[in-house]
């Protein structure tokens, strides 16, 4: 026989022999046995030199292998590959390839000394380990996956009936599914939404007056250029109400809920008669409304878990008011710098400005007494706005279940849930950096306003022009709500005719003053002109009104005034005989 190499000797007890000449196993190829015949095929699961082989029980066998089976009852006959192998026929390359591992016949406790033998058990004991802890880390994720479904079923059905309900005492309509599809908002289609807050307190029973709305505030989008503006209107404001005569505005929302207003283009009860006051006096649209008690503030505030303001008072100690009340968390006292204010702090500071106090303690911090407490109203809701886009917001629905009962329970409004979702979108594209906080004592550096005494002796405020006289308030904010660069560099000019066509100067002053410019002055020229001058004192700061005048006269344009007066303007326009009245 051909001597093999060590890596294809086999034996029965685990040993090859030295002597090359010994004959182990039955040859491959017909029955013919040799002294070894009765030695059947040992299981292959002791050598670690044999590949591991099926078991199978044999078709037909010798009738010698039937007796070698009777005396050796615990071996059996292995096939690979449909063919017999015996001890001592090595597998060839082909069938090592094909057998694979079975599991072991023996049972008890020689099927444990066997398992102890084989040199491959650590690996599979390993591999039934880590089968087992896939198996339960699976069952661990299904479960959890499981109780999480339920647990995000449950959220949202809680948020989603707390939105129906809330809804529904808010906006008087509880259709969630509005809030899923955005509709355009009044006013969008000219790049302008415009919002009357009102702020009344008739949450507070020892609060006289709880229908007055102490706090009046516009909010104005621009949806184009994803801007807004704020700018709150005195509640002290001397106006004249449509139906009521003059008072203060802070009353039209009593008379309109007292008398039940109702006028086509508004909504109905005291905010609609609000509204219509602001439109005719400002000569601006609102297009919606929203009046909100105190309590809505306050709530909201601790519901977003606090906001934060910046204190920028100039006295250095900060503001101190003593007239909040010790049930309130009074007296309100702030030093300067940013702080975090929870909801009760935050709604004394929407209400302090500093009055005069009978308790022997004085006030700081509050120079200009009501315009400090809208500014500082202004400073909140951007707060409150930024807290509630907030990530630690959005994704806590404890935090919005509670923001959804604070303004439930507390506004009033005439959006619609569609409309809430277009107007949250919006919010969110306008970055607070891009919303500006206005006053009307102080409109680029002027004040607008001026104090009056009513005829009953009441002390209210004004327009600066005069008593109803709202036109630098109107042009004021037609400067701050459009984007046309002529509107917004509001340039004063004077008009001069230098014609021969009697009232030429009055026409072409109201067709410049519909193109968003300030016509101060009308008056006749010094002497006549063949054609127009333009004379720009604006040193260059107002170029797109400039360029409006060149497109509408096609005249020439100096620097110089050889006139000698009205140097205070920053146009003076010189018609000459070349324009003609326009139609």
């Amino acid at each position: 026989m051909t001597k093999q190499p060590p890596s294809h000797r086999y034996s029965i007890d685990g040993f090859v022999p030295n002597t090359p000449n010994r004959h182990v196993g039955f040859p491959p190829g017909p029955p013919k046995l040799d002294r070894m015949h009765r030695v059947p095929a040992r299981r292959p699961g002791l050598h670690s030199t044999s590949a591991p082989l099926s078991p199978v029980r044999p078709k037909s066998v010798h009738p010698d292998a039937v007796s070698a089976k009777r005396s050796f009852p615990e071996f059996t006959t292995y096939r690979q590959s449909n063919e017999r192998h015996v001890i001592g026929t090595p597998l060839t390359q082909h069938h090592q390839k094909q057998a694979e591992p079975e599991a072991p016949l023996h049972h008890g406790r020689r099927a444990g000394r066997h398992a102890r033998l084989a040199n491959d058990q650590p690996a599979k004991k390993r591999s039934l380990v880590q089968k087992l802890r896939h198996a339960n880390w699976r069952k661990i994720s299904k479960r959890s996956g499981i109780a999480l479904g339920v647990l995000v079923i449950l959220v949202g059905g809680w948020l989603a009936w707390k939105l129906f309900n809330n809804s529904s005492k808010a906006f008087g309509n509880g259709n969630i599914i509005g809030f899923l599809n955005a509709t355009p908002l009044r006013g969008e289609d000219k790049g302008r939404v415009n919002i009357l807050l009102g702020g009344v307190s008739t949450d507070d029973p020892g609060h006289d007056g709880g229908n007055l709305t102490d706090s009046i505030m516009l909010v104005s989008l621009d949806t184009r250029n994803h801007k807004a503006l704020m700018m709150s209107i005195p509640r002290d404001l001397w106006v004249n109400i449509p139906g009521y005569g003059h008072t203060k505005i802070n009353a039209a929302n009593v008379y309109g809920d007292q008398d039940h207003f109702s006028e086509n283009g508004y909504t109905k009860g005291g905010m609609g008669l609000l509204e219509k006051t602001i439109a005719e006096n400002f000569q601006i649209p609102i297009h919606y409304y929203a009046k909100i008690n105190y309590t809505a503030f306050r709530d909201a505030v601790n519901a977003v878990g606090g906001v934060n303001i910046n204190i920028q008072s100039e006295d250095p100690r900060g503001l101190y008011d003593p007239n909040i009340s010790a049930a309130d968390k009074g007296p309100l006292k702030l030093r300067n710098g940013w702080q975090k204010l929870n909801g009760q702090v935050a709604l004394n500071l929407a209400r302090a400005r500093g009055d005069p106090c009978n308790c022997g303690r004085y006030q700081y911090g509050f120079p200009r007494s009501d315009f400090d407490r809208t500014e500082h109203q202004r400073q909140l809701l951007l707060a409150l706005k930024d807290r509630i886009a907030s990530a630690s917001v959005i994704s806590n629905p404890l935090k919005l279940g509670g923001l959804l009962d604070a303004l439930g329970n507390n506004v009033k409004s005439d959006f619609k849930p569609s409309e809430i979702r277009r107007l949250y979108d919006l919010s969110k594209q306008t970055d607070s950096k891009h919303i500006e906080s206005l006053s009307l004592n102080d409109a680029d550096g002027k004040n607008l306003l001026m104090s009056y005494t009513s005829p009953d002796g009441a002390s209210a405020l004004a327009p600066a022009a005069g008593l109803d006289n709202f036109s630098q308030i109107q042009l004021y904010l037609k400067k701050v709500m459009t984007n046309d660069p002529v509107v917004k560099e509001a340039a004063s000019v004077v008009v001069l005719n230098g014609g021969e066509i009697d009232g030429l100067a009055s026409k072409q002053a109201n067709i410049l003053n519909s193109k968003g410019m300030n016509v101060v002055a009308i008056a006749t020229a010094p002497a006549t002109r063949k054609a127009t001058l333009i004379v720009n004192q604006a040193r260059g700061k107002k170029p797109a009104t400039e360029k409006k005048l060149q497109e509408l006269f096609g005249a020439q344009v100096t620097t110089k005034n050889t006139l000698n007066d009205y140097k205070d303007a920053d146009f003076i326009i010189i018609l000459g005989q070349n324009v003609k009245m326009p139609q």
